[in-house]
């Protein structure tokens, strides 16, 4: 009955010590980050992935300049416990050429500030003289100080630009949006085609980048087809013609590419 008693007893303090090991451990764990956070923020560093075609739109600067108007003093000032990292992103994600934000700080101290860009992929000159662009995912943005981007430029009638133009299939603007991607999933109408015109009509007339010939394409219909016919035209006629024998390329007529 003793022996079992001294076991009962000793297991109780292998317990305890375990649980003061526990207690110990937690403490310094607590102390270490508590010690972390009152430091201050070693420096910013700032990564700004490029375009497709190796440009920014942005730059570092102006990822500075977007963050002390928001926090009104510079990180590198701030204590680690009061940078607030959520906001710092959402700051950061309402720029108008910042697609994503991602921030972290590592353990050296370091705040790092990963940034991913819109990727234009229209420009938009409307009748009413406005001048922005729209990125792969339809989102409007304003033109960049940094950069002119090149990119297929859309001119002529086209209405203001509405919040909801996305959900009008019939609507010019999502139209010139949806022709613009196809154009440019095209490995060879995407270096050819330079402009989009929109006419009285609500009529399409591309501008090659070669030659000075205007593409009649018409209303935006039988979008596949047309496209087809331009293709066998230009690298079955044009190779033979040269670039200067038609001022027009008409593909409005059924099955037909009617030249002047």
């Amino acid at each position: 009955m003793a022996v079992k008693l001294k076991t009962d007893i000793d297991g109780m303090v292998r317990r305890l010590m375990w649980v003061a090991v526990g207690f110990m451990l937690f403490a310094i764990v607590i102390s270490m980050v508590a010690k972390k956070e009152s430091k201050k923020v070693a420096s910013v560093k700032i990564e700004l992935m490029p375009l497709k075609d190796g440009h920014f739109l942005i730059t570092k600067e102006d990822v500075h300049l977007a963050i002390d108007r928001s926090f009104g003093i510079p990180l590198e000032t701030m204590p680690l416990a009061v940078v607030d990292v959520k906001r710092l992103e959402k700051v950061l994600n309402e720029e108008p050429f910042v697609k994503n934000a991602n921030v972290y700080i590592g353990s050296d101290n370091v705040l790092n500030i990963m940034i991913e860009q819109h990727e234009p992929v229209l420009r938009i000159i409307d009748h009413n003289g406005l001048n922005y662009y729209l990125d792969e995912n339809g989102k409007k943005m304003p033109p960049s100080k940094n950069f002119t981007t090149r990119v297929l430029v859309a001119t002529g009638n086209i209405p203001p630009y509405q919040e909801d133009y996305l959900t009008k299939k019939n609507g010019v603007l999502y139209q010139l949006f949806e022709f613009a991607q196809i154009l440019n999933a095209d490995d060879f109408l995407h270096p050819l085609i330079e402009q989009i015109y929109v006419n009285n009509k609500g009529e399409f007339v591309l501008a090659p980048k070669l030659g000075k010939q205007k593409i009649l394409f018409g209303r935006y219909a039988e979008v596949d087809e047309r496209l087809k016919r331009l293709k066998v035209f230009y690298k079955e006629v044009i190779p033979y013609k040269g670039w200067t024998k038609y001022k027009t390329i008409d593909l409005r007529y059924d099955k037909q590419v009617v030249c002047r």
